[in-house]
């Protein structure tokens, strides 16, 4: 029986690769899981009791492009937050989390042909792996750029050729970024949006962290600087959901915010292949989308980790404080070498960063790091950290 060809080259997923690398030795003490990006924070209490208090609502289809009253939320929150109103109707889609829109978002909106030619893909290296599997689905050449230190651990999608930049369809950006927490700057934001109208490619903006930041500006987004601009708004999709901001990974609520056109194709084909958010979660989604004092508490939390991290890792060559997010992208001479040595020696669990990207031109940009994510409780977050300072850095 024939397979297709177009994942073949898919290397195994980033934790059954763990797995596979750790499994076979004992920890060193007693596990400590800081490799998974899945919060730990308290979610608001009052989320368990919508859902029950509209739990009839499971005995019932729920909208696939989201219950208005979400919609609405949403909107809500997106004009609250950046300053513009978008109509719920025509500008918006629920989501179950991001991945999905990030992948149904290419399904829809890629074409098939760009000047007669394979379009690109444009993403980061290291990225979310959701962003080459869509590519690679819908015949796609995904292109890998390098997210650098020297380039400020952001993509450089304007040094590209011009003839690249001519056959992209589609550039996906996370901002802030998995696994480096950088902030792409109103001005990254503006030159990326000029380069899509220059040459008539669109961008998928993940900001799914976007709620999770050190200082008091929140960084920006690229829908208010399409706003300021006056892009069109078919130039760009963005992505966000509840699981960063509020704790909620579970709940599975996300949403794309987009141009009319685009919306109106991705509502289409998710009436076809989506999985909508059921009716109470939708409820519950409803309520947290317009909750802000969660997530200012959630936010500092992950702050107060932040000053932990740069009080540990104070003098660390390469050592780049966080910003935004919440993995610390550590740099150490072997990503695999140094997640082997931490479990064996201390049972702190962490990623190779080499998991997160692609080797392009005989250089892998994530094999000299290792991801940690900050999401466990203060003292264990601490505790952690202390284990990794003393065994890779001192």
């Amino acid at each position: 029986m024939a397979f297709p060809e177009r994942f073949s080259t898919l290397p195994e997923y980033a934790f059954p690769r763990l797995r596979a690398l750790l499994d076979a030795y004992q920890p060193g003490a007693e596990p400590l899981h800081m490799s998974i990006g899945e919060p730990k924070h308290p979610f608001p209490d009052w989320v368990a009791r919508i859902v029950a208090e509209n739990a009839a609502g499971f005995g019932a289809y729920p909208p696939n492009e989201g219950a208005p009253e979400l919609l609405d939320a949403i909107s809500d929150w997106i004009a609250l937050r950046y300053d513009v109103r978008l109509d719920p109707e025509r500008h918006l889609i629920a989501l179950n989390g991001t991945r999905e829109g990030l992948f149904n978002a290419c399904v829809a909106l890629c074409p098939e042909q760009k000047h007669g030619r394979i379009p690109l893909v444009l993403m980061p290296n290291p990225f979310y792996q959701v962003y080459a599997v869509a590519a690679l689905a819908v015949g796609a050449e995904p292109v890998y750029l390098p997210a650098l230190p020297e380039t400020g651990f952001l993509p450089d999608v304007a040094g590209q050729p011009p003839a690249v930049l001519d056959q992209t369809a589609v550039v996906y950006l996370c901002s802030p970024s998995n696994p480096q927490g950088a902030v792409a700057s109103r001005d990254y934001w503006a030159d990326l949006l000029r380069l899509a109208e220059t040459h008539d490619f669109r961008i998928f903006a993940d900001e799914c962290y976007s709620e999770i930041y050190r200082g008091d500006t929140p960084p920006a987004g690229a829908l208010e600087v399409a706003a300021e601009l006056g892009t069109d708004p078919e130039r760009l999709v963005v992505f966000n959901s509840l699981s960063k901001r509020s704790n909620l990974p579970g709940l599975r609520s996300g949403f794309a915010a987009g141009g009319p056109e685009s919306i109106a194709r991705m509502r289409r084909l998710r009436a076809y292949a989506g999985a909508p958010l059921p009716l109470p979660l939708q409820r519950a989604a409803q309520r947290t989308w317009a909750d802000e004092d969660h997530v200012a508490a959630n936010r500092a939390a992950y702050v107060d980790k932040y000053l932990i991290a740069d009080e540990i890792f104070a003098g660390v060559p390469g050592y780049t404080p966080l910003q935004a997010g919440f993995f610390l992208w550590l740099p150490v001479p072997d990503g695999e070498a140094a997640t082997i040595r931490l479990w064996r020696e201390t049972g702190v669990r962490v990623l190779p960063g080499d998991y997160l990207s692609r080797e392009v031109e005989g250089r892998s940009p994530g094999r000299e790091f290792i991801r940690v994510a900050l999401v466990a409780p203060k003292q264990e977050t601490q505790h952690g950290l202390k284990a990794i300072r003393s065994c890779l850095y001192d």
